[in-house]
Parts: C-alpha cells; structure tokens; sequence
C-alpha cells in the first residue's frame, strides 16, 4: 500500500519493474487527488504521471476513463517503456480536505 495525501492506493501493475517511491513522491500533485488510477511511465529517464477516473464515474469521459489506459499505453507512452498502475483504495480516503491534511507534508509509506 502506497499512502501520499491522506490517500491510500495499492500498485496493481508494475511493468518492467517502473515503480520508484522517491521518483514518485517528487513528481505527486495534489492535482492527482481526484483521481481513481494513477499511471506512471518512464520516458527519457523522467516520469510522467497521468490519473484516470472510474469507468462508472460521474465526470469521467474517453480520456480519463480506466478503460482506456491501455490506449493512453499505446499512443502517448514512449513504445515498451516501463511503467506502473495504482489504484485508490476505498479505505482511509479523505473526501473533504481539512485545513491540518493541507498543511501536511506529502508522505509515502509502502
């Protein structure tokens, strides 16, 4: 389990072994809060983070649904590079950001 935010998320594909906690926590924004999946891709030796909604969510459309990470994969990712997918956990979620979470520092535990 990955925690960062106040959000909890767990690592459901690590292709090529892409997963680096400290590369990721650098490159985390509070903007991927909103979102269900995480993907990050290695591509000239920088990592890129993109989120993706639920395919049922009520703001999600073709870009962002779940359903076409694998498009994401094949059309905007460098061709086989390594790269990872999480997923929000149900559990130990905030939903309304609390002045004290605001002020946190972004932690990640594994």
């Amino acid at each position: 389990m990955i925690q960062i935010n106040g959000r909890t998320y767990e690592l459901i594909q690590n292709y090529k072994e892409a997963w680096d906690q400290e590369a990721f926590m650098q490159r985390y924004s509070e903007v991927l809060d909103r979102y269900d999946y995480i993907i990050g891709d290695w591509g000239y030796e920088k990592l890129r983070l993109k989120g993706f909604l639920r395919d049922n969510h009520p703001k999600v459309n073709r870009d962002t649904a779940f359903s076409g990470i694998t498009d994401y994969i094949n059309e905007y990712c460098n061709f086989g590079c390594a790269y990872f997918v999480l997923q929000k956990s149900k559990e130990n979620i905030k939903e309304t950001p609390t002045p004290e979470s605001q002020e946190e520092e972004k932690t990640v535990s594994v």
